[in-house]
């Protein structure tokens, strides 16, 4: 039984080695939490605290969708599948929204518009992806480019201000002394954790993108299951579009530009999972902690183009360390 003898030890020490990351992960979330709160003026204050989750709300929705697809298309978020369109579908879907609000058919056909808009989107990189067989970061750009020149074309590159009792509850609006907006990030994370973590149509998408041909085997339709991590992709760009015209008052160009912190929480909350694997509750801390980070840094006076480059440190970072983890 020679090599079950020096199996378990190589086991145990990927288990330390996966815990030791992990703790680290919490580990800095705590430290520069403190160190904020010991060096940026206000940051304990309990209005900057709920500021800094209404700020996260828009980033932590959409990193959703983008975790789902991870879910769905492999739990290895190097070489599975991934949604680079998510961002821009978004602008697109508040341009949708914002233009039809504008020419006076209500939120009654804006928001369902603007919700289809983002689904077709999605539909598309199913499209893609799984009729094609076109590789998920090929296809999901070029469908990413497509959704940036129709939003183009649809506002002129121009800013669509529009204004309604809804937006104005949502941007303005509490309840027990919580804004709307942080209320749609908490009823949104809590229905998805049950979604995603104990309904068995989650249970199942973690089975497909985990081992794609055993779910095969088992019989299991695991394109339509792809299919629908990307169409779910695109309802979560459509239905946050509505809140990003709700915080700007308007549709603005430019909500491309979100790709690279939507990829770091959807990445980096991996680390704060047990087996390092995307989940709905690390993707929520990892959204937290880049608001926390981006906070900081403005409290601070750092410049803004710091976060940026904080956030590319942070996905090599946790493609080298999950890499590192799975390999030991």
């Amino acid at each position: 039984m020679p090599e079950a003898g020096t199996t378990r030890p190589a086991r145990q020490r990927a288990d330390w080695s996966k815990l030791a990351i992990r703790l680290g992960a919490f580990g800095a979330f705590a430290g520069i939490m403190v160190y904020f709160a010991l060096t940026a003026r206000g940051f304990t204050s309990p209005y900057n605290l709920t500021n800094v989750v209404e700020q996260s709300t828009v980033l932590g929705l959409l990193a959703f969708g983008m975790t789902v697809v991870f879910i769905g298309t492999g739990t290895d978020v190097q070489k599975g599948g991934i949604d680079l369109s998510i961002a821009a579908n978004a602008g697109l879907c508040a341009a949708v929204y914002a233009v039809l609000l504008k020419s006076g058919y209500g939120n009654a056909v804006a928001i369902p518009a603007a919700v289809a808009t983002g689904m077709a989107v999605g539909f598309l990189n199913g499209i893609a992806v799984v009729w094609l067989k076109i590789m998920p970061l090929l296809g999901t750009l070029a469908v990413m480019n497509i959704a940036a020149g129709l939003e183009l074309t649809l506002t002129q590159n121009t800013v669509v201000s529009v204004n309604s009792p809804l937006l104005g509850t949502l941007a303005f609006g509490r309840f027990l002394g919580i804004s709307a907006l942080a209320w749609c990030f908490i009823v949104v994370s809590v229905l998805l954790v049950w979604a995603i973590h104990y309904s068995r149509t989650g249970l199942r998408l973690y089975a497909v993108g985990g081992h794609h041909e055993a779910a095969r085997a088992a019989g299991l339709c695991t394109g339509l299951y792809v299919f629908g991590a990307y169409i779910f992709s695109g309802l979560m760009a459509g239905a946050t579009s509505i809140l990003i015209v709700a915080r700007l008052s308007s549709s603005t160009p430019g909500t491309g530009l979100m790709l690279l912190p939507i990829l770091a929480a959807a990445l980096l909350g991996t680390v704060f999972s047990r087996r390092f694997i995307p989940t709905i509750g690390g993707t929520l801390l990892a959204a937290l902690f880049i608001g926390f980070l981006a906070n900081g840094f403005q409290l601070l006076g750092i410049s803004s183009y710091w976060v940026s480059g904080v956030q590319g440190a942070l996905i090599l970072l946790v493609v080298a360390v999950t890499s590192f983890a799975k390999k030991s």
